[in-house]
Parts: C-alpha cells; sequence; structure tokens
C-alpha cells in the first residue's frame, strides 16, 4: 500500500472517529435535556448516538469526561452573558434592567437543559465541577450589580437578597410560566430591587 493511500486511510478514521464521538455527545445534550442528568445512562446515550457501549467508553472512559463534553458542546451554542460591559452603566437600576434582560434570554433558550441541571446537580457528584464557572459567574454578576448603590447596612443587604433572587433561573421560570414575559419580568424584578433598598415605610 502506497504511502498516500495509508495517510488517507488514516484520515478516514480519524474523521469517522470524530463523527461517532460527536453523535455520542449530541445524543448526550439531547438526553440532559430531555430526561436529564441524573437519569443519562450509558444504555440509553449509545442507543440514542447508534453505537455500542463500548464505543460510548472508548470515547468517554467515565461519566466526567462525557458530561464535561456533553457541557463544552452545549455552551458552544448557548453563551452565558457576559457582565464586563454592564461596568460602563453608570445608573444602577438600568445596569441591573440590562443584565436582567440578559440573563432571562439566556434562560429562556435554554430553559430545558438549565432546569434539568439544576434539577439533578445535588444528587449527580460530576456536575459540580461543570456548574461551578457559572456559579463564580453569578457571584460576580451580583457583584458588579450592588456597585454604585448607596444602601449600606441592613437595606443593602436587602437588596443584595433582591438582586441574587431576581438573577435565579427558579425567579425567573416561576414568573413566566405565570404568563409574563420577559420584559415584564425584569420590571417586576427592578421594582423589586427598588422596594428593597427603599427606608422602612417609604416603599416606592
Amino acid at each position: 500500500m502506497s504511502t498516500e493511500k495509508r495517510q488517507y486511510r488514516k484520515r478516514q478514521r480519524a474523521e469517522d472517529e470524530e463523527r461517532t464521538r460527536r453523535r455520542i455527545t449530541e445524543a448526550t445534550v439531547a438526553l440532559h435535556e430531555t430526561v436529564g442528568p441524573l437519569h443519562t445512562t450509558v444504555k440509553a446515550v449509545a442507543a440514542r448516538a447508534g453505537v455500542q457501549r463500548a464505543t460510548v467508553y472508548r470515547h468517554f472512559p467515565d461519566e466526567g469526561a462525557l458530561f464535561a463534553a456533553c457541557s463544552a458542546h452545549w455552551l458552544e451554542g448557548h453563551r452565558p452573558p457576559d457582565p464586563t460591559p454592564w461596568t460602563a452603566i453608570a445608573d444602577p437600576e438600568e445596569r441591573l434592567r440590562t443584565a436582567l434582560s440578559a440573563m432571562y434570554r439566556f434562560y429562556r433558550d435554554g430553559e430545558s437543559m438549565v432546569a434539568n441541571v439544576l434539577r439533578d446537580e445535588p444528587y449527580v457528584e460530576t456536575l459540580a465541577p461543570l456548574l461551578h464557572p457559572m456559579h463564580e459567574l453569578m457571584t460576580a454578576i451580583a457583584g458588579v450589580l450592588l456597585k454604585g448603590r448607596p444602601q449600606r447596612g441592613r437595606r443593602r443587604m436587602h437588596v443584595a437578597a433582591a438582586v441574587a433572587h431576581a438573577l435565579t433561573f427558579d425567579a425567573w421560570r416561576s414568573l413566566a410560566r405565570g404568563g409574563l414575559d420577559d420584559e415584564e419580568i425584569v420590571e417586576l424584578m427592578v421594582a423589586l430591587v427598588r422596594a428593597a433598598g427603599a427606608p422602612r415605610g417609604k416603599l416606592p
């Protein structure tokens, strides 16, 4: 066999392997979006990808590797908001409105995946390191949204709690399922944070 033919076959094998790996990854993403990580088994992944269980293990030796590939693939099409531009917005309320609008778009676009992953997080050990960056991002966003707010002491604690609540997926989803659109939810949460920072007996 010529060197050219060997190289061609080598490339073909590599491409076949990459396609198989992608099918397995996409099958895992689909299962996480439908049944959730807790109920995603290698058997189910193999069946959905059209491969043998041994093939899944050849590409992903353990659940951590499989779920990490799933997470990276999903995030390629569902990037969380970058809070960096928000620091240039001087008005804290407008900054909050901008941030919540971006977060709620992210939640709506990835609702099924986010819901299942957060639901299963306490029960699936391999999710913790994958979700750690997202938890850190939420903490950073909350910090950005508290900058420039005049409240101190107990009132600042109220504002911080209201901001943290407004940023959560569960807060958004409960109101979205109640029939509110994202713009309405944003305004409601902005009002909540405003009320949290008002002096007692002087709610806006």
